[in-house]
Formats: structure tokens, C-alpha cells, sequence
């Protein structure tokens, strides 16, 4: 009973839902000794491990914006696959308590070709190599967690 009560809320909430806004990320990957590495860098606000994500930009196509976010974020270079892996969903909090808004994040592979100590955010954000494993297991949402565990270059 309860359970049916709470998929009838949940349904009637999301009529009022607006729909998602778009972002783009990279999954920044190298290969090392033979196995595959994901670069999380953390968000500013929460200290969530996550791919360097942000919004589109004017005059860029969507993967020239997850490669720039990339670069800004963790200081990577290399150019991003035209075509993502996939989409994750999640709440971003634009105030402390506030409500959430839905964003929908197209996910491009990029291989990493090399790595600057000094970029835009390099004092806002940790940057940390993982195995794909470790990484899925490093971020929250379950979409994200899946497209990392499946990537393959």
C-alpha cells in the first residue's frame, strides 16, 4: 500500500518537475600498464568525486565543451570523443537547502594526452587517478557508476 502511495506522489510530482537541463562531461581515461584509469576531480560545494562537468558553451560543439571543462577543471588535454557513452541524471543544488534542479549530463570519453599543473581550478579541486572500479564506486549516481564500470576504449 504504501509503496503504491509513494509511486502515485512521485508520479503527480513530476508533473510539476521542470524538464532536465543539459551538461556535458568528460570521462577522462588513460591506460596504464594495461589497464584503464578514470581522473575524478571533486565539485567546489560538496567534495563529490565526479567527471569535470559543466555547460555547454556558445561556438562549441558539446564535446569541444566537455574537453574545455576538462582542462579548466583538471588540467587535462585531449580531445573528447564526438559521441557520449551515455547520460546520467542528477539534482543540482544552486543554494545551500534549496531545491533541486534536474540536469542531465552527456557523458564523452576523453583520452587523456597530457596533464598541466597549473590550469583554471587547480586550487578549487582535487584531481585523483582511479581504477574503474574504484571510480564507480567514487561517485553517487547509479547512471554515472554503470557508464563507468562499462567503458571501454
Amino acid at each position: 500500500m504504501f509503496r503504491r502511495l509513494k509511486t502515485a506522489i512521485n508520479r503527480l510530482l513530476g508533473l510539476f518537475r521542470p524538464p532536465p537541463r543539459r551538461q556535458v562531461a568528460a570521462l577522462c581515461w588513460r591506460e596504464t600498464g594495461g589497464k584503464i584509469e578514470i581522473l575524478l576531480v571533486t565539485t567546489r560545494n560538496t567534495g563529490r568525486w565526479t567527471p569535470p562537468r559543466g555547460w555547454p558553451m556558445a561556438g562549441k560543439t558539446a564535446s569541444e565543451a566537455a574537453a574545455q571543462e576538462a582542462w579548466e577543471e583538471a588540467g587535462v588535454i585531449g580531445a573528447a570523443a564526438e559521441t557520449p557513452i551515455g547520460a546520467y541524471r542528477y539534482d543540482k543544488f544552486l543554494s545551500k537547502g534549496g531545491i533541486g534542479a534536474p540536469v542531465e549530463v552527456r557523458l564523452f570519453p576523453l583520452e587523456v594526452r597530457k596533464r598541466k599543473k597549473t590550469f583554471p581550478e587547480a586550487n578549487q579541486r582535487q584531481q585523483k587517478w582511479m581504477s574503474r572500479n574504484e571510480a564507480a564506486n567514487a561517485v553517487r549516481e547509479t547512471e554515472l557508476k554503470r557508464l563507468i564500470e562499462g567503458f571501454t576504449p
